[in-house]
């Protein structure tokens, strides 16, 4: 038997078991506190199901399309601000928000959502709870939304079970660097 062998085999042990334990937290980290949740993310996707879904056809991409555009931002003291939109918002012909035509209004409101308030999260439920200041979709002002949500590294997703157009939806997000 080598002599060095006997030495050797405990600490290589030890240095995989510390990398691997290392390295666990990163894969399977959950957010603790907004605080952790502190950033810039961009949306990637948003996919409803329900009633609201049927409006876009046999694909559940909900109202912002194939092509989402969204950010999403969390100072370490839980202020947040979402805003989601579809790519292809039309533009007004009138050149004036103000004036849009109501097909225009229609599309505009149909296919964007903005929000602000506080965020925190609950640990146990593993939920965000949202409590809304205010909303383009005014029936949230004034709200406490909770949803369901995953962390992984620079990934999070979130369900909102009821969302703004009916159903349910399901939004994922990637850490902005």
């Amino acid at each position: 038997m080598n002599p060095n062998h006997s030495r050797t085999s405990p600490v290589l042990g030890i240095l995989g078991g510390l990398l691997v334990g290392l390295a666990l937290p990163i894969q399977t980290a959950g957010a603790e506190t907004a605080k952790d949740l502190a950033g810039t993310w961009t949306l990637v996707s948003a996919e409803e199901d329900g009633a609201q879904a049927r409006l876009y056809g046999p694909n559940p991409m909900g109202p912002y399309g194939p092509n989402p555009r969204g950010i999403m931002v969390v100072d370490a003291t839980g202020h947040y601000a979402i805003i989601s939109m579809r790519a292809d918002l039309p533009r007004l012909a009138s050149g004036n928000r103000a004036i849009g035509t109501p097909a225009e209004n229609a599309s505009v409101v149909a296919g964007s959502l903005a929000h602000f308030g506080t965020l925190t999260v609950d640990t146990t439920a593993g939920a965000l709870i949202l409590a809304i200041k205010s909303s383009t979709f005014p029936n949230w002002d004034g709200t406490t939304l909770r949803w369901p949500f995953t962390l992984t590294g620079d990934q999070l997703q979130f369900t909102v079970p009821a969302a703004s157009g009916g159903g349910t939806a399901k939004t994922f997000w990637k850490r902005a660097h």
